[in-house]
């Protein structure tokens, strides 16, 4: 792999550095083209990619500030599967601004420096303060009950992505070494979702939205969720320093823009699903999974001190797969240009680390208001545009008993141990006869996470979907 990155960044050295930010001056009527990399279906980065150029607001931008500065801007989006091209083109000279995962952003200022074409990261899209946005996930019919059961086994990554990061982490933690212990395979996530159907591999390790499509769909269940490792994971935006030191304007409306997109989002968020998922060709109920209020995404552009410090435990993980040496995080990291977008607001939002868009609402099987994230539950009926909110998920369960059929377009409700939001019929539940009817059941993602809780819980028992629809109270 070194090799590689080696030759790639010799390669990347012919490349021609013109055309990017391209124009033929700042004078008056010039016309200036900003290149954006993004990835359209790793959708806790729509509002730097498809919601954003979805919405037009980033063009908007663009023409307000033309008006004033009497250059014509346009706007080349370029679609990719995984942050790696994003980088190789930025550092390149093809791509101004990209979005992507944390430890391809570490991998992006590691080339940029190596390169001699440094890059900045100036803000965040989503996050996940536990890391569930990284699952791995194996056939329905796996026998495997544990990421132990990997060793010897083939599995199927994209290296030197987050979701590599947590399968490197979560084996380490069981003694399991990723690189000694099994075949592991570097593979864009849709061939990795092919050789997990093919059977030409054990599991799949990728981030998001491919676990929760997967699932959804029926071709794979979740072995680990990566909450379970209690560290952040996010994805953000990281800028060409020369691009930004020289069209700092431009920099400035794109950031302005991905805050619009982000208010878009909490204010309409099946509207926002619907749009993403028209875009990618994903299920707006996988969407809506990861981008809606309570989701496993937490859409927030401010530059949190938890993030950072997240970023720089990611370098020696990266390091054990000799994909770098050492990288100065701390200079990597600028928040210059997002505070001035957000304004006088950004200390406040920066300090917090609640969602800005909760699941809220009034129970209409269990009374009361909504409001306990780590409880809060949803249901999203057939044929509508609005969700119902509900205080547990044993409250949902009593719901969609009085709903069967396809009444229900998809459920939703949060990992007991991990608090990761999952499909509710996709979900591993536990049933405890000592716990008030409120709380009976409870929901995990993988069963895991269900042994965890079951062993502090004694008397309580594993039950099925429909047991539990059956038995709700």
């Amino acid at each position: 792999m070194r090799k590689f990155l080696v030759a790639a960044g010799a390669a990347a050295l012919l490349l021609p550095l013109a055309g990017c930010g391209s124009g033929s001056g700042d004078g008056g009527g010039r016309t200036v083209t900003v290149h954006v990399g993004y990835q359209s279906k790793t959708i806790n980065t729509v509002t730097a990619g498809t919601l954003l150029r979805s919405l037009g607001y980033f063009e908007r931008q663009l023409a307000a500030l033309g008006r004033r500065d009497g250059i014509t801007y346009k706007v080349d989006w370029q679609d990719y599967a995984t942050g790696a091209p994003i980088t190789a083109q930025m550092v390149a000279g093809k791509i101004d601004i990209g979005s992507m995962g944390d430890f391809p952003l570490l991998l992006n200022a590691a080339r940029g420096v190596q390169l001699r074409h440094p890059t900045k990261l100036v803000s965040v899209t989503g996050y996940n303060l536990r890391g569930g946005l990284n699952m791995v996930v194996t056939k329905p019919d796996s026998t495997l009950t544990d990421l132990g059961g990997l060793r010897g086994g083939k599995v199927s990554t994209s290296i030197g992505s987050a979701a590599d990061g947590t399968l490197v982490r979560a084996l380490q933690l069981r003694g399991v070494d990723a690189e000694k212990d099994l075949h592991k395979l570097n593979q864009q996530p849709a061939v990795g979702a092919s050789a997990l159907q093919a059977g030409s591999v054990d599991a799949l390790s990728q981030f998001v939205a491919w676990p929760g499509l997967l699932v959804l769909q029926g071709k794979a269940k979740p072995l680990y969720d990566g909450a379970a490792l209690d560290l952040p994971t996010f994805h953000g935006v990281t800028v060409r320093q020369s691009f930004a030191d020289k069209r700092s304007a431009v920099v400035d409306a794109f950031l302005a823009a991905q805050i619009q997109a982000t208010g878009y989002l909490h204010a309409h968020p099946l509207a926002a699903a619907e749009k993403v998922a028209q875009a990618t060709g994903l299920p707006p109920e996988v969407v809506y999974l990861y981008n809606g209020p309570g989701g496993i995404a937490t859409f927030d552009p401010t530059l949190k001190p938890r993030l950072v410090a997240a970023l720089k435990k990611d370098v020696p993980v990266l390091a054990s797969e000799k994909l770098v040496d050492s990288i100065d995080v701390d200079s990597f990291v600028d928040d210059s240009f997002v505070r001035r977008a957000q304004g006088a607001s950004y200390d406040k939002q920066l300090a917090s680390t609640a969602n800005p868009a909760p699941v809220a609402g009034t129970d209409p099987v269990c009374g009361g208001t909504v409001g306990d994230p780590a409880t809060a539950s949803e249901a999203w009926p057939s044929g509508k545009q609005t969700t119902v909110a509900f205080a547990t998920p044993s409250c949902l369960l009593r719901y969609l008993g009085q709903h069967p059929g396809g009444a229900v377009r998809a459920a939703y409700a949060p990992d007991a141990l991990t608090g990761t939001r999952w499909f509710a019929d996709r979900a591993v539940w536990a049933r405890d006869p000592a716990a008030d009817a409120k709380s009976r059941f409870q929901p995990f993602t993988t069963a895991e996470n269900a042994r965890a809780w079951l062993g502090k819980h004694p008397g309580a028992r594993l039950v099925t979907f429909q047991q539990a629809l059956s038995e709700a109270p």
